[in-house]
């Protein structure tokens, strides 16, 4: 990474980063960098996300969800320049996953210089339409809903990660013309493969496909702010009225396996002790009946547009759990919107209930149980806008202590108030299937949901 080392202070409040030297900045025909990476690039990055004064924050985005989910910008009290290649992150209580949360992609650093010339210019937007960075592909051009085009980039400080000239995403929403374009060649990696395809593929001797269990879930959120969903009984009755099993049947096939849990199985911290409710329709009926619920109500339920290996068809989810709910004198109103505005949407609290999914960004549960159901993400990835005391005292003290037996007690004590609340459903995790041509060589497939093309080349097939 661009910090070589780093230092932590006895009382776990200080932070002292060691930058790499000789790291370049991308040359483009919009930017000629005149130095190399240093400590300015670092506290404009960081500045830009705490300082609500600051321009830059001004440019799109504005928000930082995971940023401010996680409480970063009002626990970092202070960022200094120690000198060019040292930076100080002073924090104002200590935070056990701090450098986990460091690694994920807010933090990617971005030139204080290439800024300073688009705010000369009056054209600070074009930070993130024209980005500027270290790392292995440089950005050419992007044409909406077609494709993002980005050059390998000769001056990488680690050549060995970039050994194609040209890597190119191509925009393909539908799944079966992802497949056929592989299949002809036309590409050379796919994402998200229907679950349906996978046998398909695994035959196609041009092809191979990656897999392994995935570090995701995914699940349905109720929005508590919402009646009837503010009362307990009526969440409790939706969960145990959801045929699960059929879900993950019909809807995951082979990729799919039955979570019971807020966090994944591969999770450290993972409660295996925390299992469902029974699938009980009369009692599902009953606690409706008590809460006062009256046959006939009428509930949104959102769907994503979008394929996901933690869904892979939410769609079909939908009507499946529209059905389930049928049974119990429910009547779920699917409703779905473009991905950006089902986000933007979803966020400000708009929804019933909604189909969602995760995949972990670091390795820490707090990007779980921090990131998803505490207060302070209520206005960002908290989508069941549930905000429990006792529930957030124990995930804030978990990142209090480095000690992480004591960190697995708080958490497991966390995700039983989670289950006994049911602000979520929890309804698979499912594992990730990376296909591809058989040409492509060293592909790894990343646990936290990226495409990673560090180090992947192009070979002649015998």
């Amino acid at each position: 990474g661009l910090a070589t080392k780093w230092d932590i202070s006895d009382d776990g409040l200080t932070y002292t980063f060691h930058l790499r030297e000789g790291v370049k900045f991308h040359t483009t025909p919009y930017f000629k960098p005149t130095r190399e990476f240093n400590a300015d690039d670092v506290l404009f990055t960081f500045n830009r996300m705490i300082d609500k004064d600051m321009p830059y924050r001004k440019a799109y985005p504005t928000e930082f969800p995971y940023f401010t989910d996680m409480g970063m910008d009002t626990n970092i009290t202070k960022i200094e320049k120690v000198d060019d290649h040292t930076v100080k992150f002073t924090l104002g209580k200590v935070d056990a996953a701090f450098i986990q949360n460091m690694a994920m992609s807010f933090a990617s650093i971005q030139s204080a210089e290439y800024a300073a010339k688009l705010l000369k210019e009056g054209k600070p937007e074009l930070i993130n339409q024209q980005p500027i960075g270290t790392g292995p592909f440089v950005f050419k051009s992007y044409q909406k809903d077609s494709n993002i085009r980005y050059t390998g980039n000769k001056d990488y400080w680690k050549p060995e990660d970039v050994k194609v000239d040209n890597l190119i995403f191509a925009i393909t929403t539908d799944a079966s013309v992802r497949m056929q374009k592989l299949k002809a060649g036309e590409c050379q990696v796919s994402g998200y493969p229907r679950p349906q395809d996978i046998e398909e593929m695994k035959k196609d001797p041009k092809l191979k496909v990656l897999s392994q269990p995935g570090f995701n879930l995914g699940f349905l959120a109720y929005n508590v702010t919402h009646a009837p969903l503010d009362q307990l009984k009526v969440r409790q009755a939706l969960d145990m009225a959801i045929d699960k099993p059929a879900i993950i049947k019909a809807v995951y096939q082979s990729a799919g396996q039955l979570a019971e849990n807020a966090l994944p199985p591969g999770q450290w911290s993972y409660d295996p002790t925390i299992k469902d409710a029974p699938h009980d329709l009369t009692k599902a009926k009953q606690l409706l009946k008590e809460a006062g619920v009256a046959p006939g109500t009428k509930i949104d339920l959102w769907a994503m547009t979008v394929q996901r290996a933690s869904n892979p068809n939410a769609r079909m989810s939908a009507q499946m759990i529209q059905s389930d709910w049928e049974k119990i004198g429910i009547k779920a109103n699917i409703v779905s919107y473009e991905w950006g505005e089902y986000i933007k949407r979803a966020k400000a609290g708009e929804h019933d209930a909604m189909i969602y999914g995760w995949t972990g960004d670091n390795g820490d549960p707090d990007n779980w149980l921090g990131v998803l159901y505490s207060c302070a993400a209520v206005k960002g990835s908290n989508y069941a806008k549930w905000c429990d005391p006792a529930y957030d005292k124990l995930v804030q003290q978990a990142k209090l202590t480095s000690n992480r037996d004591e960190r697995i007690k708080l958490y497991q004590q966390a995700q039983h108030i989670l289950k006994q609340q049911v602000p979520i459903t929890p309804i698979a995790n499912s594992k990730v299937f990376q296909p591809m041509r058989q040409e492509v060589q060293d592909f790894k497939i990343s646990p936290f949901g990226l495409t990673p093309f560090y180090g992947v080349s192009l070979g002649t097939v015998k």
